[in-house]
């Protein structure tokens, strides 16, 4: 395995590497989401590369990018367990060069949900994935649905800017009671991370109504409202049921809906989605 820092020396290990490549883009502290991506990419790539890096720009300025949990040692050591081909860490300085004045803003599909409470974050999302893309062109690059926005994000922008390589969205993984794995959950206390619990019931109780062949999408948001309120240690966001591809609410489903929601348990900010009704 491979760790380089700067961006020459990626692109010459990159060079060196023939046949098909695939990306899983990290902000590190990894855990099973981000394990299971890596291994999906060798299961269809001959050499994997992999990201590591806590992208500032995508953190707004109450938000925890100083505290945001990082372990290099312990994500090299699963990563060369792995037998990864390429790692990049790449400093700040050398992602941001001084005077970097360049973004990337995906308008519409950035709007809603996520882009109307952490303003910018979806810009710097968008913005440091495009220049991991021109770094290690890559032919496939592998996200979590979890991050089912920042994933349409990309879509978007790998179409619109013809990207030569295509998205592969994975399940989420989750703990054996539902939540949703996350570096954020090392956050949770345990009464916190029991409440935390919350977010997947909610969802199931939605995907209930809907697999009972309910429609409208006002009572399947609802139905996570309902559940969410039971709660005491929930603090929500929004809840929504909108296209999974425009990310707008919709009134009614007709085939597929995205259910997804943000909910505060204590002080940590927590996701989840289903995607229901694809073929």
């Amino acid at each position: 395995m491979q760790v380089v820092t700067t961006l020459a020396e990626l692109r010459a290990a990159r060079a060196a590497l023939t046949g098909t490549f695939g990306l899983v883009p990290t902000m590190g502290y990894l855990h099973a989401g981000h394990l299971s991506l890596v291994r999906r990419a060798q299961a269809e790539c001959a050499h994997v590369g992999v990201s590591i890096y806590v992208n500032p720009i995508q953190f707004g300025p109450h938000e925890d990018l100083a505290r945001y949990p990082r372990d290099l040692p312990r994500d090299l050591a699963l990563l060369q367990d792995l037998k990864v081909d390429l790692v990049w860490t790449p400093t700040d300085a050398e992602m941001y060069p001084p005077r970097f004045q360049t973004h990337v803003t995906v308008e519409r599909v950035s709007q809603p949900l996520e882009g109307a409470r952490r303003p910018g974050h979806l810009r710097g999302v968008a913005t440091v994935v495009a220049k991991l893309f021109n770094a290690f062109t890559p032919d496939k690059a592998y996200f979590g649905q979890k991050d089912a926005q920042q994933a349409a994000v990309i879509r978007q922008m790998v179409a619109d800017l013809n990207f030569p390589l295509e998205v592969v969205v994975c399940p989420t993984v989750r703990e054996p009671d539902g939540l949703a794995m996350s570096s954020r959950n090392v956050y949770l206390s345990p009464t916190e991370r029991q409440a935390a619990t919350v977010l997947y019931r909610a969802l199931c109780a939605a995907q209930a109504r809907f697999d009972a062949g309910e429609r409208d999408a006002t009572k399947l948001r609802a139905a996570m409202s309902e559940v969410l309120a039971a709660e005491p240690l929930a603090h929500v966001e929004y809840v929504s049921a909108a296209d999974p591809d425009t990310l707008d609410e919709l009134e009614r489903v007709e085939t597929r809906v995205l259910l997804s929601l943000a909910v505060r348990i204590g002080a940590t900010r927590l996701i989840d989605n289903f995607r229901l009704g694809d073929a």
